[in-house]
């Protein structure tokens, strides 16, 4: 449209400049001319309708790199300690759907799983004030957008959100880990970390431990470390409440942790 309206004027020009000096130029030369001149005038205007370089439009917030948390993990904790450590900087992101099954926890008859749901309402609303970190709800509406209604389960709504936002999930949920990572998610389970960070305990080494309760064989003792590693003591059922000097015999590893079999040194 440009080019065709340049054309006329330039051709409107050539015509007038030509008739004040009574020169007669033929008319496919005089159009010639305009074709030119009118190429040039529209490659020096602006392109239009196109988005400038370098200026990308973006619709909303990239939650990229962001982690899902999952009920489970709310009501648990741990997980805002780790946050709070400043181990994560970036978007914690709850879907709407998983805010209103928190809601019904906190809302339950039974007082342990209400006092839990509170917490964790409670413990997601502090988690605003740490800096670095941006608590996004993500609402029903915009749940509907990315078709996430359409899912019937609130985990898989959590795992296609995190797929479609290239996000993590954090959880305390076994199987929904495993769902995760079969569906190319990475998840992690809070209890999985804990165990990652226990101490490693190797045979001979000495350890310093409290007995508090029998093992499964009568002649056992069972004592913890800090971390809440369980230690077997052996011929130590009868040292109940002491503390005791023990030297680490083997280690066992289990889906739930490692299980460390001792024998006394001495007792206090």
């Amino acid at each position: 449209m440009a080019k065709k309206e340049a054309k006329k004027q330039v051709q409107k020009k050539v015509k007038e400049a030509t008739k004040e000096r009574e020169v007669h130029f033929p008319p496919r030369l005089v159009g010639l001319l305009a074709e030119e001149v009118a190429k040039t005038v529209v490659r020096t205007l602006p392109p239009f309708g196109r988005p400038r370089k370098g200026k990308s439009k973006k619709n909303g917030k990239s939650l990229e790199n962001a982690i899902f948390l999952d009920t489970s993990a709310i009501i648990d904790g741990r997980v805002f300690d780790v946050i709070s450590l400043g181990l994560f900087r970036g978007a914690v992101v709850i879907l709407d759907s998983i805010l209103l099954e928190l809601k019904h926890i906190a809302d339950s008859k039974d007082l342990v799983k209400r006092e839990r749901g509170r917490k964790g309402m409670e413990l997601l609303e502090k988690i605003k004030k740490v800096k670095g970190i941006k608590l996004v709800v993500m609402s029903d509406e915009k749940e509907k957008a990315m078709g996430l209604d359409k899912l019937p389960e609130v985990d898989e709504k959590l795992i296609q959100a995190a797929k479609l936002n290239k996000a993590r999930v954090i959880t305390c949920d076994y199987n929904l880990e495993k769902k995760a990572n079969i569906g190319g998610i990475t998840a992690i389970n809070i209890n999985t970390l804990a165990n990652v960070l226990k101490v490693i305990a190797v045979p001979g080494e000495t350890l310093h431990i409290q007995v508090q309760h029998k093992g499964k064989d009568a002649s056992q003792g069972v004592g913890y470390l800090d971390d809440g590693t369980m230690i077997v003591v052996e011929n130590a059922s009868f040292d109940l409440g002491k503390e005791l000097d023990v030297v680490v015999s083997r280690v066992i590893q289990t889906s739930a942790g490692r299980i460390l079999f001792s024998k006394k040194i001495s007792s206090i």
